[in-house]
């Protein structure tokens, strides 16, 4: 099972783009991050809140992005975050990035849970792994 279907709306700002209006490929992975952490929101998990009452972090691991159309400055970009794995200690997002019914941007993202003071591996809090798989 996965979760399906979350979409975050971003429209480009001036500082997201390069000189000629295009928003910076770096930028594409903050929107996607910003996507992930809303999605989590919507589900009612804070990230602070995982961190202080399970010790537990996310960091990236690994990013694979496909670059198919340029974002502009003043594009509303719908970006969207769909859980495609969960491990004990470890999420798969696809996202992708899109203007209206254009598709921009797409992205495979694995998320690592660590503890959040030694910085190592640690399982997924139940009730968080419980939900995403639910």
């Amino acid at each position: 099972m996965t979760v399906k279907n979350f979409t975050y709306p971003i429209r480009v700002y001036y500082e997201d783009t390069d000189a000629g209006g295009v928003v910076y490929h770096a930028n594409y992975l903050k929107f996607f991050e910003r996507a992930r952490t809303e999605m989590l929101r919507a589900r009612g998990f804070e990230q602070d809140d995982i961190r202080a009452n399970d010790g537990v972090i996310f960091a990236v691991r690994s990013v694979q992005v496909d670059y198919l159309r340029p974002a502009l400055f003043n594009n509303l970009l719908q970006v969207s975050s769909d859980v495609t794995e969960v491990k004990k200690a470890s999420l798969t997002f696809s996202q992708q990035i899109n203007r209206d019914d254009e598709l921009l941007c797409t992205g495979i993202i694995r998320i690592a849970c660590l503890d959040a003071h030694t910085l190592r591996p640690k399982v997924i809090p139940e009730y968080l792994y419980e939900s995403l798989i639910a």
